[in-house]
């Protein structure tokens, strides 16, 4: 574990490098914008679609997505009563709320589970992500959003944000024809690998493009401090005692658990611009949380090879 996150970090912190030197004259934003795009529209659908056409589909992938649902619920309860100690005003609350419930379950977990697990673990993080998180994110987080933000337009549903995702599709589209026993053609199925090869390392290069320096406030330090515990420590003690309950063992419990252990999404910046919440403690608790990641996830990996559930 400890030598996938070096290299893990190693292509983040390539990320933070190049939004300082810019190379070309691209600012690390205009190259996190191209490069993202690429990922949502073509890549990641891609992958989605090679994954889970082959993996297995059925009561796991239920447990996975109740475990997902259940911890970002939990870690959205924590976050409440954090801020009525730590935060005043509304723009932050909604930011908080957001960047300390939603793990960054695709643009770090997805990359990390598949260099522990392989197939297996890639998985675990697409269900994780499209079958719970994401899913509420495109409506309870909207619903945050519009409640604490002051721009957005009520009047536009928060569904319509699930149906523009192409991911989304490909998963309806995979999880039919695997359930329908089609099986995949061989050219198919090499084209689909060979997309979804670069999503790791740009996915993890992105990561590093968002990562910024210069938002942390003092008065920011008690918020930041109850993100990171709920985010790197409670949401994933929740996690292990739902995977529990379940009986949701081997490689699906421990990387479940590993994907509620991630640090803030990514994509909770682009909410923020939009409607209008607390940007600045938003990209600080992602590039806080991101940097403790680097050390708690290790940790989180060891601790859980070692309970008896997962042997």
């Amino acid at each position: 574990m400890l030598g996938v996150m070096a290299q893990m970090g190693a292509l983040i912190a390539c990320g933070v490098a190049w939004s300082r030197l810019r190379p070309g004259g691209l600012s690390g934003d205009e190259t996190r914008r191209v490069l993202t795009t690429l990922v949502y529209y073509l890549l990641l659908p891609a992958l989605v679609l090679k994954v889970l056409w082959a993996a297995p589909v059925g009561l796991v992938s239920v447990q996975i997505a109740a475990v997902a649902g259940l911890t970002v619920l939990a870690a959205l309860a924590m976050a409440g009563l954090a801020c009525r100690v730590c935060l005043s005003s509304r723009a932050a609350t909604g930011a908080m709320f957001l960047v300390a419930a939603w793990p960054n379950a695709v643009y770090l977990g997805l990359p990390i589970l598949d260099r522990l697990f392989g197939d297996e673990g890639r998985a675990v993080a697409i269900q994780f992500d499209l079958f719970a998180a994401l899913p509420m994110l495109l409506t309870v987080g909207v619903l945050i959003g519009r409640h604490y933000g002051d721009r957005g337009d009520p009047a536009v549903s928060p569904l319509r944000g699930l149906v523009a995702v192409p991911s989304i599709w490909a998963a309806l589209l995979a999880v039919s024809l695997n359930l329908a026993g089609a099986p995949m053609p061989v050219w198919l199925d090499q084209w689909l690998g060979f997309l979804g090869h670069a999503v790791t390392p740009l996915m993890l290069f992105s990561v590093g493009l968002a990562l910024v320096f210069d938002r942390f406030r003092a008065a920011d330090a008690p918020a930041l401090a109850a993100v990171t515990v709920i985010q790197l420590l409670l949401a994933p003690l929740v996690a292990l005692g739902l995977v529990a309950a379940i009986g949701l063992e081997g490689v699906p419990g421990i990387a479940t658990i590993l994907e509620t252990a991630m640090p803030a999404m990514v994509l909770g910046l682009v909410f923020c611009d939009r409607f209008g919440l607390d940007t600045g403690f938003y990209a600080a608790a992602v590039t806080l949380t991101t940097a403790v990641s680097l050390v708690t996830l290790p940790l989180w990996f060891a601790f859980l090879q070692g309970l008896p559930l997962f042997a």
